[in-house]
């Protein structure tokens, strides 16, 4: 079978602190981060997981945490010239780093430019000062600001801003406001998604305020006019952007493409020569993670996904994207015949949350609200 493209995500696992609503695998920075010992061990980790690109060359990597901003400018040269090394670029290679305004040294950005990055990414989250002391963030508006400039100012010309919304207390026209703010900075790219309360966190344990349901559709909506009247497009769930400036990283996410993990909690997907598909997975604590480099033995484990499980797998990326996808993509990705979805296919079209044009599947609007239901059809 003909591979799926390949990406790289590198996950830094530090904050300088943790977010209440965040269920992302992050870790309180220490008083000083083993930035040297952590690359050495992404370099070591890379080293072991090279073997699976068979041949292919990296078309994206994306910096993930955490906030990866913590590090400076040579160790992430060092990462990206271990990327080229063990596995190579694409010539036109997206490189994605996320950076937090407030946990960001500004001047740090020439030298991730330097060192090959080409895309940030900022979580900003929200323009609102009350709304930022509420999400726990360490920034205030003025930062956020402080950072888009200084990132324009050392030749990004390419970046996201993340947005939520539904936040605590939040109003219509509070959200709207964080929109028109986002769109006066013209960012290339914009991630708008809603507040959720995740198991394991201190919202889950001590819930703040929040708008009703009812209140976060038709701040939803009214969003989602705002960022096409100003020329968005969105382009899967929660992504919009320019009409050049789509995410490619997500996008190969979204296409059920191969990604190399790698870092503490790291996970990937890896198609092998013989159709079988792995999910990969890295110890999640960086103290756990830091400890199997020094013993030389597996950063993780990863294990098979089963033939019957893939329709899901496969809906779970593909449906999120508003232009669907074609069902030879679906068997191209899958290795499993298009007949194998035949079934669950024609429900949702009968259901109206699908619509089909000979081979193009598409999540209609009532499926692209209701996209846990429409996904839901393919579990079986």
């Amino acid at each position: 079978m003909t591979l799926p493209p390949l990406s790289a995500y590198v996950h830094i696992p530090w904050c300088v602190r943790k977010c209440p609503y965040c269920d992302f695998n992050s870790h309180r920075a220490p008083s000083a981060i083993p930035q040297a010992r952590y690359v050495d061990a992404l370099l070591a980790d890379l080293a072991r997981d090279a073997p699976l690109a068979a041949g292919r060359r990296l078309r994206s990597v994306f910096f993930g945490g955490g906030t990866p901003s913590l590090f400076d400018g040579a160790s992430i040269a060092r990462i990206i010239e271990g990327l080229d090394r063990a596995v190579g670029l694409e010539a036109d290679a997206e490189i994605t780093l996320e950076a937090n305004p407030g946990a960001s040294e500004y001047d740090r950005f020439s030298a991730y430019r330097d060192a090959g990055v080409n895309r940030l990414s900022f979580g900003v989250q929200s323009f609102d000062a009350a709304a930022l002391r509420a999400l726990g963030r360490i920034h205030g508006p003025a930062e956020a600001l402080e950072a888009v400039a200084k990132a324009r100012a050392a030749g990004f010309d390419n970046f996201n801003l993340d947005l939520m919304y539904a936040l605590p207390a939040q109003t219509l026209g509070g959200a709207l406001a964080d929109i028109d703010a986002a769109i006066a900075l013209a960012p290339t790219h914009l991630s708008h998604y809603q507040l959720t309360l995740e198991p394991n966190t201190e919202f889950a344990a001590r819930p703040p305020p929040l708008p009703d349901d009812e209140l976060a559709f038709e701040i939803q909506m009214r969003c989602t006019e705002r960022l096409a009247e100003s020329g968005y497009q969105q382009y899967e769930t929660s992504a919009w952007a320019r009409s050049t400036a789509q995410c490619q990283h997500n996008l190969g996410y979204w296409t059920f493409a191969d990604y190399l993990g790698l870092g503490a909690g790291a996970h990937g997907k890896l198609t092998h020569a013989d159709g079988r598909i792995e999910r990969t997975t890295k110890l999640k604590v960086p103290a756990n993670y830091l400890a199997r480099f020094d013993a030389g033995t597996e950063f993780g484990s990863a294990a098979s996904v089963a033939p019957d499980a893939l329709p899901f797998e496969f809906m779970l990326n593909a449906l999120r994207l508003n232009a669907g996808f074609e069902l030879a993509l679906f068997e191209q990705r899958t290795g499993l015949d298009r007949e194998r979805i035949a079934q669950p296919l024609a429900r949702g079209v009968a259901r109206g949350l699908l619509q089909r044009r000979g081979t193009h599947v598409q999540p209609t609007a009532l499926g692209q609200r209701f996209l846990n239901d429409t996904i839901e059809l393919f579990m079986d």
